[in-house]
């Protein structure tokens, strides 16, 4: 049986009170970065696939069905607002962008349409397609990886069941073993998490090590509302040793980023 389909380590969820609900879902959920840690060596070589490869020009594309494409989707759609960068990560989910609010669980079934989700991007050997699949059975997730492997793309996955189809036809697969979940057979619970997780820390170490981000700034991000603009107005300050707020402001709105902002200032 699988992992993520065992038998919840508690019974009678039903009879439990408020606190002890609380309790259990905190207790399971502690477990979830233990099973990442293990994890690191295998995201590691993720990571610095993809480093090698955008700098050739390469993408990376999420691919899932339910909850685990709507966290690809997610994890995506931060990245140009977060690090001032488009198209370079793009998530794709069973059923199209409708499958994000509402229910196609059925997509998932279909084997060949994940790779032809991925055809319209024209991916070439530069790209990575990173399959999402807490069972690892999915075949709209199999399908995707399996051609992409074929085409010469790189191709991980992130799964939550040891020795699943979906690790298999990852040439780099992410197996979090996270163990049952609180509710029997939820995934959008601790595997869910782990997925979140596991895709930030990729996303966020690949912005990093691609230069988007110096020291713990991220000096590329847009500024679409007052409050990063307020945050963008504060790290010029600190970049530029400008004390005057104002004038710090006005010189990030002139130049858009505060990379641009800051060299600017400095005469680069």
């Amino acid at each position: 049986m699988k992992t993520t389909e065992q038998n919840s380590n508690y019974k009678h969820l039903d009879e439990m009170s408020t606190v002890e609900l609380l309790n259990g879902i905190n207790t399971e959920d502690k477990l979830v970065p233990q099973a990442i840690e293990k994890c690191i060596p295998d995201i590691c070589k993720v990571v610095d696939g993809i480093v090698e490869r955008m700098k050739r020009g390469g993408r990376v594309f999420y691919t899932g069905a339910g909850t685990s494409g709507r966290l690809g989707v997610v994890d995506a759609s931060e990245i140009p607002p977060t690090y001032g960068v488009v198209g370079k990560f793009i998530g794709i989910i069973a059923g199209g962008d409708d499958a994000i609010r509402n229910c196609h669980e059925g997509a998932e079934d279909d084997s060949v349409q994940g790779w032809k989700d991925i055809l319209p991007f024209c991916p070439d050997e530069n790209d990575t397609v990173i399959g999402i699949a807490a069972s690892g059975t999915t075949p709209y997730v199999v399908g995707a990886l399996e051609n992409a492997r074929r085409n010469g793309l790189l191709t991980a996955c992130i799964t939550n069941n040891e020795g699943s189809p979906v690790a298999r036809a990852a040439e780099m697969p992410i197996v979090a073993v996270v163990g049952p979940e609180f509710v029997t057979g939820s995934t959008r619970m601790k595997s869910g998490t782990s997925a979140k997780l596991i895709l930030n820390m990729i996303s966020t170490s690949v912005m990093i090590k691609l230069g988007h981000v110096k020291g713990s700034k991220m000096v590329d991000m847009q500024l679409t509302n007052s409050k990063l603009v307020d945050r963008g107005s504060k790290m010029v300050m600190e970049e530029t040793g400008i004390t005057d707020y104002e004038q710090a402001k006005a010189l990030l709105l002139k130049y858009g980023s505060v990379r641009a902002a800051a060299d600017k200032y400095n005469g680069k």
